[in-house]
């Protein structure tokens, strides 16, 4: 089975341990519902923040609200390019899937869709 990369984006409302997770959360479920994935199914996670974002790591969601205990996390920060979009979190999903790459939804949300509109375009609204 293929190993495809999901990535996915946000921005987050303020440097703070509730909106950096509540961010992290809205973007992992997304990826999650858009590509069908399955916990089993995920190889590891990148999580990265600007470095504005500080007060949590965001790969705490995948632990404690998505049960990926045994799924390899990391968190980093992105480059400081200059003109870069502020208060951004990103997520690089690793997935084993029979998915083709033209068959993976990236995820951009909220203040993101300015990286990829591209891509912000293609993804499903939210079913309540």
């Amino acid at each position: 089975m293929p190993c495809r990369g999901i990535r996915g984006a946000t921005t987050v409302e303020s440097n703070s341990r509730e909106a950096i997770l509540d961010a992290a959360r809205e973007l992992l479920d997304e990826i999650v519902r858009l590509n069908d994935v399955r916990g089993e199914d995920v190889a590891s996670a990148y999580f990265t923040t600007t470095l504005d974002l500080n007060a949590e790591f965001p790969a705490v969601v995948a632990r404690s609200d998505f049960g990926w205990t045994n799924v390899a996390l990391m968190c980093g920060h992105e480059m400081a390019v200059p003109g870069s979009l502020a208060m951004c979190l990103r997520i690089l999903l690793h997935v084993n899937t029979e998915r083709t790459q033209d068959e993976i939804c990236h995820v951009y949300l909220r203040g993101a869709t300015v990286l990829r509109p591209d891509l912000a375009q293609t993804a499903e609204p939210r079913r309540e």
